[in-house]
């Protein structure tokens, strides 16, 4: 008797599943925490949402392939597709995108959460995951130290709806929401590196007990250098203590034509992976802005205190290890 609709699975299906069921038999109670942890992670998109348009900030929506995408400061898998002869590359970070925006709209600022995938080589670690979301914000005009005013008033806000309306979700969890207390600490990550060597952020982040920030990174071409002061750069990570590590990456934004090719070319880089966005400096389409992007899944991880950031989704696609489903 053939039944109509049912198509035979492979064996190999069948093996990924019947693996995938023995999994969930044994770790419903993880399943049962990540319900709670869904609920806590609604109420921070929820009030990010509510902050950020208070603030006057617009939402756009992601882009996920283009020819031109962030290069990253580490190397990783490539990630691109061919569609009718051109290449088209996943999104890594919309930091690109984000500048053209910001120039090209009449509004105060952008934020997008937006979907990345970055394909390591060789990580292993507690927080990396290849596909992941941030939250991504531009703000046309302002400083350095406005933007981290912003985001501390941000996560104070985040945290605080957190603590107020996931009371329940907190108990079942068995964590305490600490709300940070503004203006964080700032530290110079050329002093950090004097003092501790060059693993210093992971090593601050555990001596510290609140959210801080580390300034002057030299890292990707589109963090601004200090025009007065060559080799300083005016960029910033914001870190979570207890040994959580990096929040958010970001910085004021270089713009000028010749600046972007000079600090593409010092880095080893071909200017020819970036022409639709170096065309439009030239054009003088881009304008001064400052930005950073909020890596959500690493929030909740800090949030609900989990070991590993594949605790925080149903569907980890973590380094170094084969995607089930």
């Amino acid at each position: 008797m053939v039944l109509v609709g049912y198509i035979p699975k492979p064996e190999w299906c069948i093996m990924t599943f019947q693996t995938a069921s023995t999994t969930r038999q044994t770790d419903m109670q993880t399943d049962r925490a990540l319900g709670e942890i869904y609920k806590i992670q609604s109420q921070v998109l929820l009030a990010a949402h509510e902050f950020l348009h208070r603030e006057g900030i617009v939402q756009m929506m992601p882009v996920m392939l283009s020819p031109v995408t962030d290069p990253l400061n580490h190397e990783v898998y490539d990630a691109s597709i061919d569609y009718l002869g051109q290449k088209l590359q996943l999104t890594k970070s919309m930091i690109l995108h984000k500048q053209i925006a910001i120039a090209r709209l009449d509004v105060r600022g952008i934020y997008i959460i937006s979907p990345n995938v970055r394909l390591e080589k060789g990580v292993k670690s507690d927080r990396h995951l290849l596909e992941f979301s941030q939250l991504d914000i531009e703000i046309r005009d302002m400083p350095e130290e406005d933007f981290r005013r912003l985001v501390e008033g941000l996560m104070v806000h985040i945290f605080s709806r957190v603590k107020e309306y996931c009371e329940e979700e907190c108990l079942k969890l068995g964590i305490d929401i600490i709300v940070p207390q503004a203006p964080f600490r700032v530290y110079s990550s050329k002093k950090l590196l004097e003092k501790y060597g060059a693993d210093f952020e992971s090593k601050i982040s555990q001596l510290e007990k609140d959210l801080f920030w580390i300034t002057d990174f030299d890292r990707e071409f589109y963090d601004r250098e200090d025009p007065e002061d060559k080799g300083t750069y005016i960029n910033y990570d914001l870190c979570y203590p207890n040994g959580y590590g990096e929040a958010l990456s970001g910085g004021e934004r270089d713009y000028e034509y010749s600046v972007l090719v000079r600090k593409i070319l010092e880095r080893g880089q071909d200017p020819k992976d970036f022409t639709p966005y170096l065309e439009l400096a030239r054009a003088k389409q881009l304008c001064p802005s400052s930005g950073g992007g909020l890596g959500i899944e690493r929030l909740i991880r800090f949030l609900t205190k989990r070991k590993h950031i594949r605790e925080t989704t149903l569907f980890p696609r973590v380094p170094e290890e084969s995607i089930i489903v």
